[in-house]
């Protein structure tokens, strides 16, 4: 597993460079939220473990990870200047070739949706539909739905 935070990393990495090449919006707090529940739910799938220790919440605006939540409180964008450690946690994660794979399928099947439209979508799924507010989603339900509705 790996730090949640490293993640986040490589996601504000891609999108900087998605931005700078297509000029695409900045990456929000909401939709890193969502890539993270697609992350996790994918590995769990694919790979029967989790990629992150941290939970999930279903919270009232879709799922959460309250570190990360904590962490860029109050800022909507949360790309801004990347330093080196942001950095190297993209190029650590890059050398990791499941995570990596998982990471790249995400981005690609959602990067280019707003947090709005990822928002809805969670709320359409079993995962954050079964589980009550502020709870944890569980890792079981999600490697379920996965399974079925992700991975063919």
């Amino acid at each position: 597993m790996t730090d949640v935070l490293k993640i986040v990393n490589w996601f504000r990495a891609v999108s900087n460079a998605q931005m700078r090449q297509y000029g695409d919006d900045e990456l929000s707090q909401m939709k890193v939220m969502k890539l993270l529940y697609y992350v996790q739910g994918t590995f769990l799938a694919v790979y029967g473990r989790q990629a992150f220790a941290d939970d999930i919440l279903a919270w009232r605006y879709g799922p959460v990870v309250k570190a990360v939540h904590d962490k860029y409180a109050g800022r909507v964008s949360i790309v801004g200047q990347l330093t080196a450690a942001d950095l190297a946690d993209y190029n650590e994660l890059e050398r990791d070739p499941e995570l990596q794979q998982v990471l790249t399928a995400v981005w690609t099947a959602f990067g280019d949706m707003s947090a709005i439209q990822l928002m809805k979508g969670t709320h359409q799924e079993r995962p954050w539909q079964e589980t009550p507010q502020s709870q944890v989603i569980a890792p079981a339900l999600m490697a379920e739905y996965f399974k079925a509705s992700i991975v063919q």
